[in-house]
């Protein structure tokens, strides 16, 4: 076997499909994930993943209009080139996960059924009930298993990842391998790696509640951009519609729930004090249906959730609360638990009721990042596609270091439409996975192998690691503190964090808001520099790990807010009340952060937009008019 590696960090579905296409090649993997693979975010994704498939193509459908409606949905901020390739492997992958086990559900003539999914009035999207998430990682953590018998991956579960090593500067810097930490020996250490795959997910914690799993930080992504990798389109942040507001967290209530017939309403008086299945039909205000009457309740997430958000703060919402009602209860009972038993079971465990005879109540929350960490593409000669095997492809600006799924800003642009998420991670994995070895195998040997590397490259990554967790556990000794220098909760400052961000730079922005943030944001930074650890364990020290996640989270969260500013426009899931419509001139742009080690800020610029595909339109998914429905709001 070839003496060179590849590290791929993040056991989600973009870990496993990468680790899968990489051994193809026969170069082996170390895989690493801060938890068991099979406990990886991915599991949680509910609803489906979008393909065209031959009943689709029976509607109408193509491969091509899946394209359009990603890049229309995304409010035209992605580069064309990568969506028109994701949509066209599509069925492929279906194909492939099906082959692979995974239980589809089935139409009673046997084939792959399909269900509706926002931003689209065809049926696309295949699902597993409402797991699709946890069928296919099981589905493919089972390959890498197989794999790992035969020696060819091998997986750190319960390691984290703090920095990736890099050799040289400049142009000629490479990735050689990471510094990760076993979260329960505590063991810090180097791994060589001839590439990095980093592919670590999205970063909802930096919101406080989200429907995101709690290892969901961005630590990962924020260290890589420290190091300098570029990021970006940081301030394009998905609030989903419907979840389950929580004291601790928020529970996704997967979009499929539209898709399968739920609809979204309110009373229409005011505070009405009768739960829900009491009030009579005219009663209900199907706010979605009246002002989108072409796509009703499968608006795209981003409108859904500013006009779940807008009735509730006219007064609207369930009780005067924060709560709009997602109603199944005219479903039948046996239809509900063959297409969403998962959801249905989560919301009754959580809330109490049973949502086949309650409706259920729901509010929005932050879900997903469009933005990550910024990667290369390299187009095919008409634009329509990419060139498979180009070792580029999804590479960041660091030579060795590709980012995949969620951790990637490609192909969403400013709105992600459902189901897109584990479609855009597996073809990650399986498209660009082949770019990565070929990067290893024909690229690599001008270069030095990171095999023979000097050791003191990696051993300086360490010793800097080692300092920094030093660092912050010298402030647990007694007596730190006890003077002027105040020292702070992590915990508090995290608090603080989410909250500030929540309020200034979700579903509603402005650019007073966005600068108060930003002032906290670097307050809460200097109170980090004072941080006190409440556990100096050398054992599974979990404090230790949130800990150094927070200071990273608070430098992602100053990227989001900063690139908020400097878009003066609203589209997608960026709306500013100052700037209320779409700027095409000066903003379909990227908008790329650069950290400065120096000085510990940001340089931001807005680079060119591949639009070579599918001309600009405006985005309106046949929304009536706005005046008429404010003022019939108003009046019922």
């Amino acid at each position: 076997m070839s003496q060179q590696r590849v590290i791929v960090v993040g056991g989600g579905l973009a870990g496993l499909a990468a680790a899968i296409r990489i051994t193809e090649a026969g170069i082996p993997v170390d895989l690493f994930s801060m938890v068991p693979v099979k406990r990886s975010h991915s599991v949680c994704a509910q609803g489906g993943i979008n393909a065209c498939n031959e009943v689709a193509r029976q509607q109408g459908y193509s491969e091509y209009m899946h394209c359009d409606e990603t890049i229309y949905g995304g409010d035209f901020l992605a580069d064309q080139p990568p969506v028109f390739e994701m949509t066209a492997w599509a069925p492929k992958i279906i194909d492939l996960l099906d082959r692979m086990g995974v239980p589809f559900n089935r139409t009673s003539e046997g084939y792959r059924d399909l269900r509706l999914f926002g931003g689209s009035l065809f049926k696309r999207t295949h699902f597993s009930g409402a797991s699709t998430g946890q069928q296919l990682i099981y589905a493919l953590d089972e390959q890498v298993r197989r794999l790992e018998t035969e020696g060819k991956v091998t997986k750190y579960e319960f390691w984290e990842f703090l920095s990736p090593v890099i050799d040289g500067e400049g142009e000629s810097a490479r990735a050689v391998g990471i510094v990760a930490q076993d979260l329960r020996t505590m063991q810090i250490r180097a791994f060589r790696g001839d590439a990095v795959v980093m592919a670590t997910g999205g970063c909802g914690l930096v919101f406080g509640k989200s429907t995101n799993s709690v290892m969901c930080t961005g630590g990962a992504a924020s260290r890589c951009y420290q190091a300098g990798v570029w990021y970006g389109n940081g301030e394009m942040i998905q609030v989903h519609p419907t979840a389950i507001p929580g004291a601790d967290k928020c529970r996704l209530m997967s979009e499929s729930a539209r898709g399968e017939g739920g609809r979204v309403w309110v009373p229409r008086k005011k505070q009405d004090p009768r739960a829900g299945k009491q009030i009579p039909e005219l009663e209900r205000w199907y706010f979605l249906e009246e002002k989108y009457p072409k796509y009703g309740n499968l608006v795209p997430r981003d409108i859904a959730t500013r006009e779940i958000f807008e009735v509730c703060m006219q007064g609207y919402g369930v009780a005067g609360r924060n709560e709009v009602y997602l109603d199944l209860t005219h479903k039948d009972r046996a239809y509900l638990d063959s297409k969403l038993g998962a959801i249905l079971e989560i919301y009754e465990k959580f809330v109490g009721e049973d949502p086949r005879d309650h409706p259920m109540r729901i509010f929005p929350a932050v879900h997903y990042s469009m933005g990550g960490l910024w990667t290369q593409f390299v187009p095919k000669g008409d634009g329509r596609g990419l060139v498979l095997g180009e070792p580029t492809q999804m590479m960041t600006n660091v030579r060795g270091l590709y980012a995949f799924g969620e951790v990637n800003f490609a192909y969403h642009g400013a709105n992600r439409l459902g189901a897109n998420a584990l479609l855009s991670c597996i073809f990650d994995g399986l498209f660009c996975g082949l770019g990565v070895s070929n990067y290893v195998r024909d690229e690599e040997p001008g270069s030095t192998p990171a095999v023979t590397l000097s050791q003191g490259v990696y051993d300086r990554k360490v010793s800097e690691e080692h300092a920094k967790a030093q660092r912050l556990l010298a402030s647990v000794a007694p007596g730190a503190g006890t003077g002027q220098d105040q020292l702070y909760n992590p915990y508090q400052i995290a608090m603080e964090m989410g909250e500030e961000m929540t309020a200034a730079s979700t579903v509603v922005k402005s650019g007073p808001r966005l600068e108060k943030a930003l002032a906290k944001l670097g307050e809460l930074r200097e109170r980090f520099t004072r941080v006190r650890l409440g556990d100096s364990a050398a054992w599974t020290n979990q404090t230790l790990s949130y800990t150094r996640a927070v200071g990273d989270m608070l430098i992602l969260a100053e990227v989001m807010v900063e690139g908020g500013l400097i878009r003066k426009e609203s589209r997608g899931a960026h709306f500013r009340t100052d700037y209320p419509e779409r700027n095409d001139e000066q903003f379909m742009k990227t908008t790329v952060a650069r950290f400065d080690a120096r000085t510990g800020r940001h340089v931001l610029s807005l680079e060119p937009v591949n639009t070579s595909l599918v001309t600009p339109r405006a985005r309106t998914y046949g929304a009536t008019d706005k005046k008429a429905e404010k003022k019939e709001a108003v009046t019922v």
